[in-house]
């Protein structure tokens, strides 16, 4: 394809969805070489195509900028920005490396903005699906998908459809520059404190269970010990705010899971000793005290439809 055709190609696109919002894409990325270029292939087949992509490379060392490169020669709705290299991998380099994106597309007039990970494939009208929900509900401040690994799915009869993956996030203009976009984190939880915090603002949050992407790299696959990642996990649901009750009825749950038993122990035991530990808590006050009145909420809306009507 043609430089003259590649640039050309998002206007035509727009004059065939004239009905849906216009969007950008940003996508932090750290030594994505290994799969990076199928995501770019994700995004050039779309149906709608965002007005621009900032790819930011943060700090790669293993050949992702010149993948990158390529695409960005050929296609001039696609760029390039490289963060300064750093040794140590940090939750918060993320945020730090969106929000370099999200500054490169300040002046351009666009709708809605995109966090996309840089691990992730979809189908060719993936977008143009969430763009029109958020044409049917101006209410909507977040949106995505499930993301599913391997052949494994989340079962959303039992996990809360008003968050939104941080595999990709879409956030109306409006609503991203009310939370004040995301919040550097160290201990990570970036894009649940982006949603949540959305909420708190009075904004819908969705996740659309009709489509799903497809998640490339296992969450949690970086050699530990199985009890050590639901124990991590619990630590950090302390950290994050989450009611004590509704953390017990969890862990309770995932015992039901192989490996039968262990993972809601641990689970359970991260939490306590966070709160034994009195572990300093990273969010505010408020963000805290409207995640426990969502935990209780949902808890009291389980145990209603349990019991008999009439």
């Amino acid at each position: 394809m043609g430089n003259d055709q590649a640039a050309s190609m998002p206007m035509k696109n727009e004059q065939q969805h004239e009905d849906l919002p216009s969007y950008v894409l940003v996508t932090p990325a750290r030594n994505e070489a290994a799969l990076i270029e199928q995501t770019i292939r994700s995004v050039i087949r779309q149906t709608v195509l965002p007005l621009k992509w900032v790819i930011v490379s943060d700090g790669s060392t293993d050949g992702t900028d010149e993948i990158v490169k390529k695409y960005v020669s050929e296609f001039k709705w696609i760029k390039l920005l490289r963060m300064p290299e750093r040794t140590e991998r940090q939750f918060a380099g993320k945020a730090y490396a969106f929000n370099a994106g999200f500054s490169e597309v300040a002046s351009l007039s666009y709708h809605i903005i995109g966090n996309l990970d840089a691990d992730i494939t979809f189908d060719e009208d993936y977008f143009s699906f969430l763009l029109g929900k958020f044409a049917q509900d101006p209410e909507l401040g977040v949106a995505g998908t499930p993301f599913v690994e391997e052949t494994v799915a989340y079962d959303y009869r039992y996990t809360n459809i008003d968050h939104v993956s941080g595999a990709c996030q879409l956030f109306t203009r409006e609503c991203f520059e009310s939370i004040g976009g995301y919040v550097p984190l160290n201990v990570g939880g970036i894009d649940l404190v982006a949603v949540t915090t959305a909420r708190m603002k009075g904004w819908k949050t969705r996740t659309f269970t009709e489509k799903t992407c497809q998640h490339h790299r296992k969450i949690g696959s970086s050699g530990n010990v199985f009890q050590k990642a639901p124990f991590q996990s619990g630590y950090h649901d302390y950290l994050m705010g989450v009611d004590p009750v509704w953390q017990f009825f969890r862990s309770i749950y995932q015992m039901s899971n192989k490996p039968f038993i262990i993972n809601g122990c641990a689970l359970l035991s991260g939490y306590l000793w966070a709160m034994l530990k009195r572990a300093d808590r990273p969010v505010p006050r408020e963000f805290i005290d409207f995640r426990k009145k969502e935990n209780r909420g949902r808890l009291k809306a389980f145990f209603k439809k349990l019991l008999p009507s009439g």
